[in-house]
């Protein structure tokens, strides 16, 4: 579990730099964005073999009902993770859409994945997803709202969350990992 955690700690570690470092990000220049990207692609191939090669205890399994709730909460993270909320007229005034879709993808997977590895790694991002919204309204208290869009505009990220979510389904269920019951 110890590269499991190593990748957790490179993702939010990559991801805070900017905020908690300023000046050594700014001195940085342009090649900080290079530094940082290949942080996070190394963080995520950490994730993946770490969780992959992870054992732990089982508090919880998968279950009919939370399957349904995941997949609830899923559609609703994938809609939150799209420009829908910053360009359509329900959500158009959250300010951090994203991370909070970042967040609900989180709460899925552990309604469904109820393990240790699966609490360090789902629960950890989740942690840092939190953390970061405090840092950046701590970094940057003042913010504008977009202008408001349309309601045709949620419609239509709505409805592409629902086919994506069919997409990640079929890719799920194709490494083994059945998301549909």
């Amino acid at each position: 579990m110890l590269l499991l955690a190593l990748g957790v700690l490179l993702w939010a570690a990559a991801h805070f730099f900017k905020r908690l470092a300023p000046e050594a990000r700014a001195r940085m220049g342009n090649g900080g964005r290079g530094a940082v990207a290949l942080a996070l692609v190394v963080s995520i191939v950490l994730m993946v073999l770490g969780y992959r090669a992870a054992e732990g205890m089982v508090f919880w399994g998968r279950h009919p009902a939370t399957v349904g709730i995941n997949n609830l909460l899923m559609i609703a993270a994938l809609y939150f993770t799209s420009p829908g909320p910053k360009k359509g007229a329900l959500f158009y005034r959250m300010r951090h859409p994203m991370l909070t879709g970042f967040f609900l993808w989180t709460v899925a997977h552990l309604l469904v994945n109820g393990d240790t590895p699966s609490f360090l790694l789902f629960g950890g991002l989740g942690a840092w997803a939190l953390a970061e919204m405090v840092v950046i309204n701590r970094a940057e208290p003042a913010w504008t709202p977009p202008a408001k869009g349309s309601i045709g505009k949620d419609a239509m990220f709505l409805v592409a969350s629902v086919i994506l979510l069919g997409v990640i389904g079929m890719i799920h269920t194709w490494l083994g990992y059945p998301t549909f019951g």
